[in-house]
């Protein structure tokens, strides 16, 4: 039996409670970490917190000692679009993943739309795709609507249950 890749894509919008600038920089690799409980990525290329095209870093997996980190690539990123892409490599697989913002009431709520997809490299990997995008959209991203907009509106991360 031969080795068949699976690319498999799912999306979900979410509202969050700010400006555009604002709410764009959320999604950032940076800035992600003012909400997202357990967010903690390590910069590789270039040190330090600004964001650009090509930047390179790590996180810890999810899924376990048999991929003990992730490598990330932010692999487009236009501040003018309020649009980021990141290409995340695994053993087995990889997935990207896309924000795209824009205000949906001025100066006061703006329409994040979130896409994942992924490919698997192996038949372990599919597996593990399948898994982490039912995972990521069990609750179609509201819990990062809830974590955002709790952030927005207290200074604090919404710490996960």
């Amino acid at each position: 039996m031969s080795f068949e890749p699976k690319r498999i894509s799912r999306t979900a919008t979410i509202t969050v409670n700010a400006p555009l600038e604002e709410a764009f920089a959320l999604f950032g690799p940076i800035r992600e970490k003012d909400w997202a409980d357990g967010w903690d990525p390590q910069p590789i290329d270039p040190l330090g917190d600004l964001v650009q095209e090509r930047m390179v870093f790590t996180t810890q997996s999810h899924s376990g000692q048999e991929e003990p980190e992730d490598v990330w690539i932010v692999s487009a990123y236009s501040v003018g679009d309020s649009f980021i892409e990141y290409t995340v490599f695994a053993h087995g697989r990889v997935w990207w993943i896309e924000v795209v913002c824009e205000e949906s009431v001025p100066g006061e709520k703006t329409r994040a739309e979130i896409t994942y997809t992924y490919l698997g490299l192996t038949d372990h990997g599919n597996s593990l795709n399948r898994e982490a995008l039912e995972l990521m959209f069990g609750h179609d991203l509201r819990d990062w609507e809830e974590a955002v907009n709790h952030f927005l509106a207290t200074g604090e991360r919404k710490h996960l249950r």
